[in-house]
């Protein structure tokens, strides 16, 4: 289980092709200002517990609840923009959209 200061990650699976599945939970997170995850792997994360906004470098920002779910493909640039106080989080990262 890696720990930062808001954020936990710990791995659940790890396959072939990059396959990673984590379960992540963010105490009240957000990215540094001027700072973009630009991710070389798709990414599907669902937010299993709390809420969280995301940021797009293009100004777009949605809002996730409970329930949620959204794909971010590789290399569109976003960010956290903030969290409840936890937000669990399931990701999955790989090569996602092969064959689709």
């Amino acid at each position: 289980m890696r720990q930062g200061s808001q954020e936990c990650f710990e791995r659940l699976v790890q396959g072939p092709g990059g396959l990673l599945v984590e379960r992540i939970i963010s105490c009240a997170h957000s990215t540094p200002e001027g700072e973009w995850y630009d991710q070389a792997w798709d990414e599907w994360i669902a937010v299993i517990e709390g809420e969280a906004k995301l940021g797009y470098e293009d100004g777009r920002e949605i809002a996730l609840h409970r329930g949620d779910c959204v794909f971010l493909p590789r290399r569109v640039r976003h960010r956290v923009v903030s969290t409840s106080s936890p937000c669990i989080w399931l990701a999955v990262h790989g090569d996602l959209a092969q064959g689709a």
